[in-house]
């Protein structure tokens, strides 16, 4: 890497780039990060609207590779209108200044469900959700752009996430979030079935291997998982770093739909129910294979760390 590389990290201040933020502060690499509300010591800063094309440019302008971490709102209207004009915004950039993509994907474009057990990336793509249909046409924006030569780019595909920073995880909100409050954790799924979780800082170095390998562009990646858990093993690792005794417990159906009624979110969070009614296993074997050193960190102490960032916020 020579030392007029930029990496800018497009969502700097989510939980994942963050992450990416981290990684490539501690291998020295240069860092620009886009995002209103990050202020972090050694990286240049620039507040952006990707949704408006001048202010990808902008962000992006100089950049040897950029990081694509943005999460928009948990609404299937807005990521099927959001998407596509912030995925087109970003390629076009990408391609003005001869910079690298690495996109942070996740895995809702799979179907139909249920999937395969484990599934890989040629799993068949036919989501089951609006929410994966959006993820699917935004995919399918990049793929086109790399054939057609006008962006070179790598995907990292991410299971669902944990850590610090992560309020949007499946694992804080109504569940950490609750125990934090002495409240016995809820969810909208069995607590008994096996489901693989990605810790976001092993996804933040796993997307700067990608980025930095010269053999992976023009594929798409699993980033690594842990094993297999339960809702109730993961109940249980949060237990004993908060000192609590609390079970978690599924709201029944009937409750979801009168409460989907006064809380627009559970209707989204809903939708995906289909990953958790039975085993819902990533294969990271490729990523394994092509990075034999990554070392994944296990539960204990990805939650861990997680309970202790909670806890001081």
């Amino acid at each position: 890497m020579t030392s007029e590389s930029l990496h800018t990290v497009l969502g700097a201040s989510g939980a994942v780039g963050r992450a990416v933020v981290d990684e490539l502060l501690r291998k020295e690499l240069p860092v620009r990060a886009v995002s209103r509300s990050m202020d972090k010591p050694g990286v240049e800063t620039v507040p952006a609207e990707l949704l408006q094309p001048y202010e990808a440019q902008r962000a992006i302008e100089g950049s040897t590779h950029v990081y694509l971490c943005v999460g928009l709102p948990y609404s299937a209207k807005v990521w099927k209108r959001d998407w596509p004009v912030l995925m087109r915004n970003v390629i076009a950039a990408c391609n003005a200044h001869g910079a690298r993509l690495i996109f942070l994907d996740n895995v809702y474009m799979y179907g139909p469900a249920p999937l395969q057990v484990p599934f890989d990336e040629s799993h068949p793509q036919q989501p089951v959700s609006k929410k994966g249909e959006a993820r699917k046409a935004t995919l399918d924006l990049l793929q086109n752009a790399m054939d057609a030569g006008e962006v070179q780019a790598v995907v990292g595909r991410c299971a669902d996430f944990y850590g610090p920073h992560a309020t949007n995880s499946l694992l804080y909100v109504s569940f950490l979030e609750r125990m934090l409050k002495g409240k016995a954790p809820q969810v909208l799924s069995p607590t008994d079935i096996v489901h693989t979780y990605t810790d976001v800082t092993d996804a933040g170095r796993a997307l700067v291997e990608l980025a930095l390998a010269t053999d992976t562009y023009g594929q798409s990646w699993h980033l690594p998982v842990g094993r297999p858990i339960t809702i109730e093993e993961i109940t249980a690792i949060f237990n004993r770093h908060l000192g609590t005794a609390l079970e978690a417990s599924m709201i029944p159906p009937f409750v979801q739909s009168l409460l989907g009624l006064f809380i627009p979110p559970i209707v989204e969070v809903r939708e995906m129910n289909y990953q958790f009614k039975q085993p819902y296993i990533m294969d990271d074997g490729k990523f394994r294979k092509r990075f034999p050193a990554f070392e994944v960190t296990d539960y204990d102490n990805g939650l861990g760390r997680m309970v202790a960032f909670f806890q001081k916020q």
